[in-house]
């Protein structure tokens, strides 16, 4: 180490002198998370002069600024909000679908203060968390009782536990399904204490597969809708229906995993035929589950429908009440399944659909637009602008071959690298996810809302402005 930065290791400022500086001490972060943060710049300047990364001190002033920067980051929580313009619609990183207006509204009604969340108001006695859903649900899909748990991958887990626990459920070899965060369909039978026994091939499975395979120890033919990918070419599986008539033939009971589940058919929009709930209920499935979060564009939930009996039995199990959701979740789904009620009001109030059925050519539109804002509020030294062909695609484990046409804004940043970009745009408030390609980032407006454009242009400004003035002593990113 040089004689000179062992003279600035010496001067560094002591904690309490930081402290006291005077908008640090003004601000009404508490004195714990201040005192953090002035160790943590101090740890930062301590590391660049000792690396070489800067010759001189700041000033008092600068340090102020910079313990400032800290505390805000601090102060700031760790669930925020983020503008979603990756393309990719249910982004499960960024929480799936966002909710729409009417169950925003609905969970604040409930959360200001006290519900009837198990209270039979008419009789004044206690009363069910599932009455408030399973009408609509019933409503909804022609089921004759339904539940709702906090995820579809509880409604996976509690189904096959309460109809087949310690006994065989046979499944298609090509509907062994895993999605994201390792939920394996072998794994969770295991859990739930069946037995798995594989039935037919990857590519093809036959009625009669299943037909050899039953036996005295058969509990549960399981379906599971490979939702988040696609077996093509030399391929088959056997339909719902076929199922539900062996099922029936031998006393079985039938259940299918929907995963996404959809209410709506959306193919008359151009999206890819999918079997809506409804379908799978017409075809005599007696249990089906799908998620509240994916392209029903509700809560994150696990819905189960079907026969009253199969649904009493799975209420009544022990799991049920570990795996139930709360008043919040109840309040938006409710008020994301009374939408259902009136197709044309679902497609206008749920975001997720909106979103799903924006054309092209209005997308551009509306990108053109936002490009001539951004064109007028930034010097054009700071970036490179252009909209450019580019696809959005569903996610959420739905719809996996689906490509929505559309288009993008291309930033490509003069004074910054575009990964750099990318960073600050996500330590903004709010954070923005774009996607980088090449030299550029990839902005795409379908999954941004129209009253949201305002923060995502001011916070594009913002971060690519502030390169210009970055420094060598810019503290260390701590969100």
């Amino acid at each position: 180490m040089s004689e000179s930065s062992q003279q600035l290791l010496r001067q560094l400022p002591a904690i309490d002198r930081l402290l006291g500086l005077a908008a640090v001490a003004s601000h009404p972060a508490p004195h714990v998370l201040k005192r953090g943060a002035a160790q943590q710049l101090v740890a930062d300047l301590r590391r660049q002069l000792l690396t070489a990364a800067a010759g001189a001190l700041p000033t008092d002033n600068e340090l102020a600024d910079r313990l400032l920067r800290l505390i805000d980051q601090r102060c700031r929580p760790s669930l925020r909000r983020v503008l979603n313009a990756s393309g990719t619609l249910l982004h499960t990183n960024l929480g799936r679908a966002p909710l729409s207006a009417q169950a925003l509204q609905a969970i604040t009604e409930v959360a200001k203060g006290y519900s009837n969340l198990e209270l039979d108001l008419t009789s004044g006695t206690r009363g069910h968390r599932y009455s408030h859903i399973d009408q609509l649900l019933c409503q909804l899909t022609g089921a004759e009782a339904a539940a709702v748990v906090n995820n579809n991958a509880g409604a996976v887990l509690l189904a096959l536990t309460a109809l087949a626990q310690g006994r065989e459920a046979l499944v298609s070899r090509g509907e062994l399904v895993e999605i994201g965060g390792a939920f394996r369909i072998p794994d969770v039978m295991e859990a739930g204490g069946v037995r798995l026994r594989e039935v037919g091939t990857t590519n093809k499975t036959h009625l009669r597969d299943y037909q050899s395979a039953i036996g005295e120890h058969t509990g549960l033919l399981l379906k599971v809708h490979t939702s988040n990918y696609r077996i093509v070419g030399f391929s088959q599986s056997v339909e719902a229906t076929e199922l539900v008539g062996l099922g029936r033939q031998h006393g079985i009971p039938v259940m299918e995993d929907l995963g996404s589940g959809m209410l709506l058919d959306l193919s008359p929009f151009g999206l890819p035929r999918e079997p809506t709930v409804q379908e799978a209920v017409a075809a005599g499935i007696d249990v089906l589950t799908f998620s509240g979060d994916k392209l029903l564009g509700g809560p994150q939930a696990g819905l189960i429908v079907g026969k009253r009996w199969a649904i009493d039995k799975i209420r009544h199990h022990p799991l049920a009440r570990a795996l139930r959701i709360d008043k919040l979740t109840l309040a938006a789904l409710e008020a994301t399944l009374f939408a259902y009620l009136d197709r044309e009001q679902a497609l206008h109030d749920i975001p997720v659909l909106r979103m799903l059925n924006l054309p092209a050519e209005q997308l551009r539109q509306r990108s053109q637009r936002f490009l001539r804002r951004l064109r007028r509020s930034l010097p054009a030294d700071q970036a490179r602008l252009q909209l450019v062909e580019a696809c959005a695609c569903v996610g959420g484990g739905a719809l996996p071959l689906t490509e929505l046409p559309g288009c993008a804004l291309a930033l490509q940043p003069l004074q910054q690298s575009a990964a750099e970009l990318a960073r600050r745009l996500r330590d903004g408030t709010p954070a923005v996810v774009g996607r980088l390609q090449d030299a550029a980032v990839l902005l795409n407006l379908r999954c941004i809302a129209v009253d949201e454009e305002t923060a995502l242009l001011q916070a594009l400004c913002q971060a690519l402005q502030s390169a210009t003035v970055a420094n060598a002593f810019a503290p260390t990113d701590v969100s």
